[in-house]
């Protein structure tokens, strides 16, 4: 699949990682619709690019089968589908205010994790009524995870099994989806310099940079944005978790 052919759908396109994936795309001549519960930046970025912008909570199903079916009606259909949606919470499992609050845990998973699946489920069967490339390629969902997933620090406990379920879930995806012709991948990043991390003073920027391997910084952005577009190419990807982090392992 061609990314200048695709017609995107792009989860927490208003800002950070789907930001910068909704731009990389639109630069690259796809079509792209921004899925997002803020409104005024969200349609601020889809007037920048182009692009269309739908008002969406990604755990209600509703509210995602609006969004779905406004893209396919401004675009044609879909075939690719990024989940970049999600929140992150520092609360340790016991601290000094007592228990992790279960709602704090519930609500992580359900936009994570829940919503992740919600949105790539809806958009799986638009891809399906795609008419198929020579090798039977129908569509790409590629959803977000992290290296959390696979070593969460203190505090991540709710983050990180939201982000272990979307790695769980990517092979399984994938090999339901297998007769259809759409490809399931996941990109697990590292520490990026997304709006969350530029609140953070530069001494610390400068801290979380240095635990880096190689290169040691902090990741842009616009390098998640590049890798989501190689992987709609790169039609024999699938099933797969690709880490996006410099190497880094957390401690």
């Amino acid at each position: 699949m061609e990314l200048s052919q695709a017609k995107a759908i792009i989860t927490g396109g208003a800002s950070g990682l789907g930001e910068a994936t909704a731009r990389h795309f639109a630069q690259s001549g796809a079509q792209v619709t921004l899925l997002d519960r803020d409104e005024a930046r969200g349609t601020a970025v889809a007037d920048d690019i182009g692009g269309a912008f739908v008002a969406t909570d990604v755990t209600d199903e509703a509210s995602v089968q609006n969004a779905v079916n406004t893209a396919v009606d401004k675009m044609g259909g879909i075939s690719v589908c990024v989940n970049c949606a999600g929140i992150a919470w520092a609360i340790k499992t016991v601290g000094r205010d007592g228990p992790h609050a279960l709602d704090a845990f519930q609500t992580t998973i359900d936009i994570n994790l829940v919503g992740s699946f919600n949105v790539a489920r809806l958009a799986a069967v638009e891809m399906a009524k795609n008419t198929p490339e020579p090798d039977g390629a129908r569509g790409v969902i590629i959803n977000t995870a992290s290296i959390a997933a696979f070593d969460g620090q203190k505090g991540q406990a709710a983050y990180a099994a939201s982000k272990g379920g979307i790695v769980g879930m990517t092979l399984p995806m994938a090999r339901d989806l297998a007769s259809t012709g759409v490809r399931v991948m996941a990109i697990a990043p590292g520490i990026f310099l997304t709006p969350m991390l530029q609140s953070l003073s530069e001494d610390v920027q400068a801290q979380l940079a240095a635990d880096v391997p190689n290169p040691p910084r902090l990741g842009d952005p616009k390098e998640y944005g590049r890798l989501a577009g190689f992987i709609v190419e790169m039609g024999y990807m699938n099933g797969e978790v690709i880490r996006l982090d410099g190497a880094l392992r957390m401690r």
